[in-house]
């Protein structure tokens, strides 16, 4: 288990979402801004490697167990079972033309 990122990249980078798992907060074809150095809490979105797959769900924590939890009702809850390495955490959206910040701090989340 990992609750910081593993990875040598220490700059937020881009990914564009494809799929609807994450629907209504993030639509397909959006881009989201992932922060490495960004706290994983409960609650935040991000980007997990997990069973040699990248995942990018809902991280969630329920009684010393951790989730990757889908917006969209249609497609499973993946538990996080063994290793797994977070990549960063979703600080920012860009969808047609419009963008929407997250705040992931242990202040904001308490």
């Amino acid at each position: 288990m990992s609750t910081g990122c593993n990875s040598d990249v220490t700059e937020p980078f881009a990914l564009r979402v494809m799929g609807d798992s994450m629907t209504p907060e993030f639509e397909d074809g959006a881009i989201i801004i992932v922060d490495p150095a960004a706290p994983c809490n409960h609650g935040a979105y991000a980007v997990i490697e997990h069973a040699g797959e990248i995942i990018f769900r809902q991280f969630i924590v329920e009684d010393d167990q951790q989730f990757m939890k889908p917006l969209n009702d249609s497609y499973e809850t993946v538990p996080l079972v063994g290793q797994y390495d977070v990549r960063g955490v979703v600080i920012q959206q860009n969808y047609k033309r419009k963008r929407k910040h997250y705040e992931w701090s242990p202040k904001h989340n308490a």
